[in-house]
């Protein structure tokens, strides 16, 4: 699986501040890490697509995705859910409504890493 490493203006100055304030349409996730299983906490977007609540990896396989597959209950927003990763063959209608919906924010990783297969896709339940 591909990855595309963040900008360090991204990584250091952006993500801090979306995750301070939850602006735009960034929501603060936190995710247990794999390895120290202290908090993560990362701007996403969720997408709505038939009723289902999902989180997309625009950057690729990222250590936030990682850490989901190691433990799939997280909080989004407040809520706690359980992830679960979306089977590559039915994530095209996800990721053309999360572009759809983030647009600019992702076009450069949608260009580079433009298969399916490099956005791992969880849908949300509530816990």
């Amino acid at each position: 699986m591909a990855y595309l490493k963040p900008s360090w203006f991204n990584r250091t100055i952006f993500n801090k501040i979306a995750t301070t304030f939850s602006f735009g349409p960034f929501e603060t996730m936190i995710v247990t890490k794999r390895v120290s299983k202290q908090p993560q906490k990362i701007p996403v977007t969720p997408i709505d697509v038939d009723g289902v609540k999902y989180l997309v990896a625009a950057y690729g396989e990222t250590q936030w995705v990682k850490n989901v597959r190691a433990n799939p209950d997280i909080k989004l927003g407040g809520t706690d859910y359980r992830a679960a990763e979306t089977p590559v063959d039915a994530r095209k209608p996800i990721l053309d409504a999360y572009q759809a919906k983030v647009g600019k924010y992702v076009d450069d990783q949608f260009r580079e890493l433009p298969d399916p297969v490099d956005h791992p896709v969880f849908a949300l339940t509530s816990r």
